[in-house]
């Protein structure tokens, strides 16, 4: 009886014990969350600048798990925090960006029309939404297109400072001066580089864009202006048509996979950045061109995809030039996994040793 009675206790303390290491666990996600709400500095991990807030997730009530928009950023973060290549207090959380700044590349008419949820609705293509108000779409959506097109910006001061400045969200490029488009509010790029020029902090920058769709409201936005160039690689038969003019585009059929893409890509480089002469690079570097992708038809794989990424990032570098990364599209389940690789690789490349506690 006393042995049954010990082996119960046993089994009892047994139960205990992981039941405390699994809300540990959870409690990780939690607590990394959390610190990453309210706008604060953080530290660069070597060359790198992580900047990412809680508040970029798009919510309203559900519903946005029928819409394509990616959600993918508090997943890579969270993974590399588990993973210990930063720590949470390491990351850089952005405020909203404000409206003198908006202003500064879009038109006063565009912010009118932010208040009529039916424009909104149809520049996130999401129908539905037209029959809820203005204001809570702003508080539940908006917002977070704010929270991270004010990441991208922050992204851009550390990138000046340290040299890499990755932002876990943005990329918003078919946005253009006086309407959304293509699920985008914000252009976010263009909005941290007239910021940047209005600071006098930079002259001339470079848009490079890898999103499987066309850079349309970049091109737009700097068509007249020489001080941008904009470099577009992207599927010739889908979204958007018809196409902008860049100062670049390489278009690619159906079906193109890592090794035509990127011999593109590395025979294009060095005359784009020998014409555009920056001062600051920014990468867009949507995850759609990944096979399977819902919305694209490009076959590259997820090798292909650090590849790529890593060829812009490591010409950046080798010519000093900082550069800005944003995470742009990207529809697949996985496309947050290949991002997720990618940034490990740019965070273990150009960082000191890896961070291995959590605070």
């Amino acid at each position: 009886m006393k042995h049954r009675r010990s082996k119960k206790w046993w089994v009892m303390l047994g139960v205990v014990l992981v039941a405390i290491s699994a809300s540990f666990v959870t409690c990780i996600p939690e607590r990394a969350m959390k610190v990453t709400k309210n706008p604060r500095d953080g530290a660069s991990v070597g060359k790198v600048a992580i900047v990412y807030s809680m508040r970029y997730k798009v919510s309203f009530f559900g519903l946005e798990k029928f819409h394509p928009y990616p959600q993918k950023s508090g997943d890579i973060y969270l993974q590399l925090v588990r993973d210990g290549l930063v720590k949470p207090s390491d990351v850089f959380v952005p405020k909203e960006i404000s409206r003198k700044q908006i202003l500064l590349v879009h038109t006063e008419r565009f912010l009118q029309n932010l208040k009529d949820s039916k424009k909104i609705a149809q520049y996130v293509e999401f129908p539905l939404l037209g029959n809820f108000s203005s204001g809570l779409l702003d508080s539940c959506m908006l917002s977070a297109f704010r929270r991270q097109s004010g990441g991208t910006l922050l992204a851009a001061r550390e990138a000046l400072k340290h040299g890499i400045g990755i932002n876990l969200g943005g990329g918003f490029h078919h946005t253009k001066p006086d309407a959304g488009e293509g699920f985008n509010i914000y252009a976010d790029m263009a909005i941290a580089i007239r910021q940047l020029q209005t600071d006098g902090a930079i002259k001339r920058a470079l848009i490079i864009d890898l999103d499987v769709h066309q850079g349309n409201g970049s091109a737009v936005i700097f068509a007249d202006d020489k001080s941008v160039f904009t470099f577009s690689m992207h599927e010739s038969d889908i979204y958007p048509i018809p196409k902008e003019q860049s100062d670049l585009d390489i278009e690619f059929d159906a079906g193109t996979g890592d090794e035509e893409y990127l011999n593109e890509l590395a025979d294009a480089l060095p005359g784009i950045f020998t014409a555009a002469r920056p001062d600051i690079v920014f990468f867009q570097s949507g995850a759609d061109v990944l096979a399977g992708d819902p919305l694209a038809n490009l076959q590259l794989t997820t090798d292909g995809l650090v590849k790529r990424d890593a060829m812009i990032i490591d010409a950046c570098v080798r010519r000093g030039i900082p550069v800005v990364q944003t995470l742009g599209g990207g529809y697949g389940e996985n496309a947050w996994r290949g991002q997720y690789r990618s940034i490990r690789r740019t965070v273990e490349r150009y960082s000191a040793p890896p961070n291995t506690s959590n605070r």
